[in-house]
């Protein structure tokens, strides 16, 4: 029989295959002989109290054969002689996911990308940071596989509702992924295997007759009556289908430019806003395990997650990177913007992780009063046009080349300057500024106080080496959390209001938040987008 069985295991035991098939055989009440073999279907680590475990679901295989785990089947078709063609402008998660699930369909996907391939997209990450120089077309936002793919790969989520979150997982499986994604309880791939599987999944496209450009960025929509005809892109092409998927992600200012001169609806949207905190990743071993089992080659270098409610508006961490490196974000010259990934194996000697603050249309109309700036309050940019402004303010702060301006933690927390800074992960390099003179007062008062209560959440028999500690350093600005604007769509048809065949997806359109949940969202709207209705 198959029995679905718990475990509880010492790290030491949970890679041990002879351990757990023990442990079946003791949960189960039956012989070692008896256990054939097992699939992993859940394993999380619980470091709660003084000894940490490895919590295990298996479905065990009990006086029966074992069959290898059996994955998921996609039927992906010949859709070169479709007579239907839906555009996708975007091709990261969002565009590509809606492209899978449209040749699924018998449907061919056009998609439209602004920048470029992996492979030679990393050559320009490369040269910003190490040159400080940056492509606005291929960087770490724009280019094949969208912000996630040279930005960690983490696929948790709580959308659960949104989607089949193991039909996404499966996909990425299918596409070169590591099966254990099926079953960690944080599932993340990481950026150094990402590229290979994006690869994978645009070499599918193409070969089942879908297409796939890149240096295609679209910058206008040509509209009869309530549809798009076509779009045009910067090169000057114009390109026809039957509807149009907007998954542009949440960097694309120039589509929210686009959309409101054209009189399309949208709508200003919150997002937070804050710094990236960077810790050695021995520290916060220590702190989430104990000094005893810090060292443990057993367990994976730890990650936490931070949240406090202060003044009305939630402080939480965002993107946390266990053995990570923060990078450049940035889409712009002089605009500075910080974002952490990891590698697979998460061996980097520090730990970061976004610490932001949720940030209301009303706190930005209050701060643009408080600072006599001539700014349209009712404008559907007008978040946009805040975070604008401390990006640009983080850039001039850092003194160019996206040199970033940083300061200890607790220095931060006094308002102290710091007269030297840690090691950082950052390669562009930091240099020590006073981050409240960057920072809106409504966010770093946030962060202050913010961080005093962690300290509480994350203390240390030492309190110089708990998570408050000026080992930590605060670089400068988190600020693409979110989508600052929001595109509208119909609850059940998933269009825009005022155009029937224009589909707004993804992060960029507001309706997502990680690679997971786009890819979930680019599925749905793929689907609406053939009803029959449409064409």
């Amino acid at each position: 029989m198959q029995q679905k069985i718990s475990l509880k295991l010492l790290p030491i035991d949970a890679g041990n295959n002879s351990a757990i098939l023990e442990g079946i055989a003791r949960t189960a009440g039956a012989k070692l002989q008896d256990v054939s073999g097992y699939h992993l279907l859940k394993k999380s680590i619980d470091a709660r109290g003084r000894t940490v475990w490895v919590n295990l679901t298996v479905n065990a295989f009990i006086r029966e054969p074992f069959y290898q785990r059996e994955l998921r089947r996609f039927d992906f078709k010949d859709v070169s002689n479709s007579s239907k063609k839906i555009v996708i402008i975007g091709g990261g998660p969002a565009g590509i996911f809606a492209a899978l699930q449209l040749i699924e369909r018998g449907v061919k996907p056009i998609i439209l990308e602004r920048g470029k391939e992996v492979r030679a997209r990393r050559r320009d990450l490369a040269t910003l940071n190490k040159e400080g120089i940056i492509n606005p077309e291929s960087n770490y936002c724009f280019g094949e596989g969208g912000a996630g793919t040279y930005s960690d790969g983490k696929l948790y989520t709580r959308s659960t509702k949104r989607g089949d979150i193991n039909r996404i997982l499966s996909l990425f499986v299918h596409f070169g992924a590591d099966e254990n994604i099926l079953y960690e309880a944080h599932p993340h791939i990481g950026t150094n295997k990402l590229p290979a599987i994006i690869t994978a999944m645009r070499k599918r496209i193409i070969d089942c007759g879908g297409e796939f450009h890149f240096g295609k960025k679209v910058i206008d929509l040509k509209i009869e009556k309530d549809k798009i005809r076509s779009v045009q892109t910067s090169d000057g092409d114009l390109v026809h289908g039957d509807s149009f998927i907007l998954a542009t992600g949440h960097s694309a200012r120039d589509i929210f430019i686009l959309l409101h001169k054209k009189n399309i609806e949208i709508t200003a949207k919150g997002f937070a806003l804050g710094v990236r905190i960077e810790h050695p990743q021995e520290l916060i071993n220590s702190i989430q395990y104990g000094k005893s089992n810090s060292l443990d080659n057993n367990l994976p270098p730890a990650s936490y997650s931070l949240v406090e409610q202060v003044e009305g508006r939630g402080v939480f961490s965002f993107c946390m990177c266990p053995g990570g490196i923060i990078a450049p974000a940035s889409t712009q010259e002089n605009e500075l913007v910080v974002n952490g990934w990891s590698p697979s194996k998460r061996n980097n000697p520090f730990a970061n992780s976004g610490m932001v603050v949720q940030v209301e249309t009303e706190d930005v109309i209050k701060f643009n009063s408080l600072n006599k700036r001539s700014a349209d309050f009712d404008s559907p940019l007008l978040m946009m046009d805040f975070q604008k402004l401390i990006e640009e303010k983080a850039f001039a702060s850092g003194g160019g080349k996206f040199v970033a301006p940083a300061q200890r933690m607790v220095d931060f927390t006094e308002g102290r300057f710091s007269s030297s800074l840690p090691k950082c992960s950052y390669l562009p390099g930091i240099q020590s500024a006073l981050l409240e003179e960057v920072l809106p007062p409504f966010i770093h008062q946030r962060l202050k106080t913010a961080f005093k209560l962690f300290a509480k959440k994350m203390p240390s028999k030492n309190k110089h080496h708990g998570y408050f500690t000026n080992e930590a350093v605060l670089v400068a600005t988190e600020s693409r959390t979110s989508s600052p604007v929001r595109i509208p769509r119909n609850e059940h048809s998933l269009h825009h209001p005022q155009i029937k065949n224009l589909y707004p997806c993804g992060e960029g359109a507001g309706y997502a938040g990680g690679i997971v949940s786009a890819a979930m969202d680019g599925e749905r709207v793929a689907l609406a987008s053939i009803s029959v209705n449409t064409f």
